[in-house]
């Protein structure tokens, strides 16, 4: 068998995102050992891509807005399928963990009185983001690391976690080899806060087309009112531009499948107008969305400060994940706690622009909290050595099949087109149906791959084991999105365009089965307590 190390800790987190981080930092603030695997280098974790702001209700630029207000929006932009406990906790909690980390060192925006600045975002009805620039998810990491590091926090880095060991039914470890980088681009939705539009070819603001009936009310219908919102008049709705991203997505696909989408199958976002309302639009631009400008100036050679951007929707977030306890962040194995992105509840069926950042500091905290407790009061563990040798055994598996076998690209490219075209935006059941069945043979495939050549910077290796978990979070997709027969949020079907009541009440759960097969069940929504069923009946 290879060598490995073995290294202990009360609580081990993995990722070193905003949420991982900040799990780190109270766990370790509550006087417990703590480790931190992550993927990649200290500093380059995903969260760097969140650009736009922290969502967080301290009404530092309209007075009108608080955590009632914040609560209700999360809501309805989740079409009510949140965890409503979580949705509580995090439009309380937010105001001071932004706070928290600005008294870390995190330098925000300000308003001319020297308060935190707040932008407007899709689907909040108040200006509520907290920002640096477009730059916010850099400075939160920035911030959290320089905290981080001196609180005795262990970091194993450029790490790549297999499997989960454990205990009898609690975890208590994890097996993990070493993989390459990540990297990617966004462009942020604060451009469209700042005031940026939507355009299709024929020059057209086609998002006042289509505003729902739940959003009219606060929703502009008009040119002159949009703009007069996003520069602070109270009396004025939001834009179209700002309606929440599952819309906003498929207004976008609507307009390229009947024709008006620009040349590369998008759409145009224009800021540049923004130059016949103000003076000095130019620098007014660089200095809100400093990095929109020089990613667009050096990688297309597009000034977007005199012409628009060509865009279209992309992955947008995982709202779905491991089930957990919203005070705690427990999720049913004990041991096992999850915070961020891979924790499912806070964002129902579509989450608001913001939330995200905010969501990794609240959660993120008490995650770490209730992480260090349980590891202070369980004890101690035992490591099942065979649980170990089966980690090493599949990690080295694909070189044993070696460059005979089909290289782990073609897979991985044949199950993005296979999301991509069977399961994306807008779906039907007899693509979905087929999604599964090709998906079926794709996991054949995966079991087979092999790679060439040695374990030091091998891409095809990694890619190679990703194939698995890749497999498995399709899959759950698929099946999730072919048993829910309506459209709701970020979820869309062709063959039932509206929501169905009969589906408001509960969430799909996924779990594996008693030969390894993936079961679906139903799970439903606890009731909303009176006092936050009346906040949400105000609010409307």
């Amino acid at each position: 068998m290879s060598e490995f190390q073995t290294v202990n800790h009360d609580v081990l987190v993995i990722g070193a995102g905003g949420a991982g981080l900040r799990a780190a930092i109270e766990a370790a603030a509550r006087g417990v050992k703590v480790g931190v695997v992550c993927k990649s280098l200290l500093g380059k974790a995903h969260t760097v891509m969140a650009e736009g702001g922290m969502a967080a209700a301290m009404a530092n630029v309209d007075d009108r807005d608080s955590w009632r207000v914040h609560f209700a929006d999360t809501m309805r932009g989740g079409q009510y399928l949140n965890n409503w406990r979580m949705a509580e906790l995090h439009a309380k909690e937010a105001p001071e963990r932004v706070r928290e980390l600005e008294k870390w060192g995190a330098l925000f925006d300000r308003t001319k009185d020297g308060r935190i600045l707040q932008r407007n975002f899709g689907g909040h009805r108040y200006p509520r983001l907290a920002h640096v620039g477009d730059r916010t998810g850099l400075e939160m990491i920035r911030t959290l690391q320089d905290h981080g590091i001196h609180q005795g926090i262990q970091v194993h880095m450029e790490l790549t976690v297999v499997s989960l060991l454990k205990d009898g039914e609690r975890v208590c470890g994890a097996f993990a080899y070493w993989p390459p980088s990540v990297r990617g681009i966004l462009v942020t939705e604060g451009v469209r806060g700042e005031g940026g539009v939507l355009r299709n070819r024929e020059g057209k603001r086609f998002m006042f087309d289509n505003i729902p009936d739940n959003y009219k009310s606060q929703t502009a219908d008009n040119e002159e009112e949009g703009w007069r919102y996003t520069q602070g008049d109270k009396d004025a709705r939001r834009p179209p531009e700002l309606l929440t991203r599952d819309h906003v997505a498929r207004m976008i696909v609507r307009e390229v499948k009947e024709g008006r989408g620009s040349p590369h199958g998008g759409v145009y976002l224009d800021i540049s107008w923004i130059k016949d309302r103000i003076p000095n639009a130019a620098e007014h631009i660089k200095k809100k969305l400093p990095s929109m400008y020089h990613q667009f100036k050096q990688l297309a050679n597009i000034d977007i400060t005199k012409e628009p951007m060509e865009i279209g929707p992309t992955t947008h977030y995982v709202m779905g994940g491991i089930r957990v306890d919203g005070d705690t962040q427990m999720s049913t194995v004990p041991g096992l706690f999850a915070c961020g992105e891979c924790a499912a509840g806070l964002h129902g069926a579509n989450r608001l622009g913001g939330n995200s950042l905010s969501d990794l500091l609240v959660f993120g905290k008490r995650a770490g909290e209730f992480a260090a407790e349980f590891a202070r009061t369980k004890g101690d563990v035992t490591l099942d050595d065979a649980e170990i040798d089966a980690g090493v055994k599949y990690a080295l598996a694909p070189f044993e099949r070696g460059a005979a076998a089909e290289g782990a690209y073609q897979v991985q490219d044949a199950l993005q087109s296979t999301m991509q075209d069977l399961v994306g935006i807008v779906r039907a059941q007899h693509e979905m149906e087929q999604a599964l069945v090709e998906l079926e043979a794709l996991k054949q495939r995966a079991e087979k791959v092999g790679v060439p050549g040695n374990r030091e910077y091998n891409p095809g290796w990694h890619t190679a084991l990703d194939l698995r978990n890749l497999m498995i979070v399709s899959e759950a997709v698929a099946r999730s999105a072919l048993a829910r027969k309506e459209s709701r949020g970020g979820h869309f079907r062709d063959d039932y365009p509206e929501k169905d009541p009969a589906f408001a009440t509960f969430n799909h759960v996924v779990r594996r089965g008693a030969k390894d097969e993936m079961e679906l069940a139903r799970e439903t929504i606890p009731p909303l307590p009176a006092e936050l069923a009346a906040i949400i009946e105000e609010m409307k």
